[in-house]
């Protein structure tokens, strides 16, 4: 599947592609000097942006949503080009990951997007509509760590790779990426 596809196939709109293919270059070139993922070729970065893609779909009508453990952007610089009506912001306590984010933000004219320096247990925001990480803690961990920065009423998100059995009521959406199912895990609060 490529990029193209991946927007069609979560109902997005194909002009997307332009930004998101600026984004990849910009991430390919950090990439080969600060080494951001183990992610290598055009293709592992595309599977990267399309795995993040899923989630787009699943952001609802939130006005303000918290990534932690950013990394080099995925999901949060994807799911920013896509919802520019949405403000994110991108925890990464890694500096030189950091640095990339705001370099992201700045060149991709991401105004939507506040990288902050920080580990969750550090950042004062407890008001978000949502909170999202990618392969960041288990999952179990992750949605308890999350809940305490989501409003009522609002969700976590969290990336499953392979079926796992959580003690917490979750809906799971699969969704198809090279030869492997993976899904989206929502716990609503």
């Amino acid at each position: 599947m490529t990029v193209e596809q991946a927007l069609a196939s979560f109902g997005l709109e194909p002009s997307l592609a332009t930004p998101l293919a600026a984004f990849v270059t910009l991430f390919e070139s950090w990439n080969q000097r600060i080494n951001l993922s183990a992610a290598r070729t055009r293709d592992a970065i595309d599977e990267h942006v399309i795995d993040s893609l899923a989630v787009v779909p699943h952001l609802g009508d939130a006005r303000r949503v918290l990534d932690v453990g950013s990394g080099g952007g995925f999901p949060v610089i994807v799911a920013a080009i896509c919802c520019p009506e949405i403000a994110f912001v991108a925890l990464e306590p890694v500096h030189k990951k950091h640095a990339f984010l705001r370099t992201a933000a700045r060149e991709l004219a991401l105004s939507n997007l506040e990288p902050l320096a920080q580990r969750l247990e550090d950042h004062p925001g407890r008001d978000y509509d949502l909170a999202m990480s990618r392969a960041t803690f288990d999952l179990e961990t992750w949605f308890m760590k999350a809940a305490t920065y989501v409003r009522s009423g609002g969700a976590i998100v969290g990336f499953e790779g392979m079926p796992t059995s959580l003690n917490l009521p979750t809906e799971r959406f699969p969704y198809p990426l090279r030869d492997r199912t993976r899904s989206i895990l929502i716990r609503k609060l």
